[in-house]
């Protein structure tokens, strides 16, 4: 059985934080993560504690289907941003978790081992536990911190090209889709709601032999996005070939998420954005909350195993089993 984690006063974890203190700061991630009454408590202290000191990072989000070198691209750009620009950047990855067992691989550090060695950068690996198609139960929260902690470039890797980008879109200033070369069946796979929510597309792998084709893809995509209409705040997506490889073309991918910050800011879209993400937030820990409560309640706890037996039989409908949980849990509260 291991070892009953020590909680450390809010006092500590907040000093900690805000001095940049690594191992708090893990320690601190650890409680806003946890399912713990507990420490749900002392995570929203923490929280509201570090508040002020949040929402100064560039935010960044980055999905890619699977063999585009994602995580190496990531790895690539981060020592960008650590050696050239010595800016402290943290790197949020949703490990995928089995359906099954629910056990997660948690294996980026190894996937960014010079990123993972650099002090100024902080690599989380969180499971996603199936929540939000791939984005952690907690990757706000957990941005938050990062932020009052000092990191200027917040980066979210979501588990892959799915149902988490409108996850990841909805808590990230600037989206990157990142892409192999050959885009003809990419092209026709990749969900047109996928790329109407990107601000760029970065064609990895563009070195040696693949770079005629890397050129080629980038031609292709950007003739795509003209076919969707106007971005809001005045930004057009663009899409760059680039090499985690070599290096190629990263510095320049940085310098779009740059150029995108001071285009939205000009033309205040990027401070609504902000507001309104605010907002979706504060929806979806409502419906958290209340879906919480609703498997907390004792009379739904009882009624409800029965009534999933009644629907696996087909003695009563979805629906009116629905409609019979929804009432027992609003008397409950009469």
């Amino acid at each position: 059985m291991a070892p009953r984690r020590r909680r450390l006063p809010l006092k500590d974890y907040v000093d900690g934080i805000l001095a940049g203190d690594r191992v708090v700061l893990a320690r601190a991630i650890t409680v806003i993560e946890s399912e713990l009454p507990a420490d749900v408590d002392l995570g929203l202290e923490i929280l509201e504690a570090v508040l002020p000191h949040t929402g100064n990072s560039r935010r960044v989000g980055i999905t890619g289907v699977p063999g585009a070198g994602k995580s190496t691209l990531i790895d690539a750009l981060g020592m960008h941003l650590v050696e050239e620009r010595d800016e402290k950047t943290a790197v949020l990855s949703i490990d995928p978790s089995s359906p099954l067992s629910g056990g997660s691989i948690l294996g980026d550090k190894t996937r960014m081992e010079r990123l993972a060695r650099h002090p100024l950068a902080f690599i989380r690996p969180s499971p996603s536990r199936g929540h939000l198609g791939g984005v952690a139960r907690r990757t706000r929260e957990t941005m938050l911190v990062c932020e009052a902690a000092g990191f200027r470039n917040i980066v979210v890797e979501t588990v892959g090209v799915g149902q988490s980008e409108t996850a990841v879109r909805s808590m990230t200033d600037f989206f990157l889709l990142v892409l192999a070369p050959g885009a003809g069946d990419e092209l026709q796979g990749i969900k047109r709601g996928i790329m109407e929510m990107v601000d760029a597309i970065a064609i990895n792998k563009a070195d040696g032999d693949n770079r005629a084709r890397a050129e080629r893809a980038r031609a292709e995509y950007a003739s795509a996005l003209h076919l969707f209409p106007a971005a809001p705040g005045g930004w057009t997506p663009r899409v760059l070939a680039c090499s985690a490889l070599e290096g190629g073309n990263i510095r320049e991918l940085w310098e779009l998420v740059l150029e995108h910050r001071a285009v939205t800011k000009a033309s205040g879209y990027f401070q609504e954005r902000r507001r309104e993400q605010a907002l979706e937030w504060m929806q979806e820990l409502v419906h958290g909350g209340l879906a919480e409560m609703f498997e907390r309640d004792p009379r739904v706890a009882a009624r409800l195993p029965r009534l999933r037996e009644e629907v696996r039989r087909g003695h009563i409908s979805s629906f009116a089993a629905a409609r019979q949980i929804l009432s027992l849990f609003s008397s409950s509260k009469e």
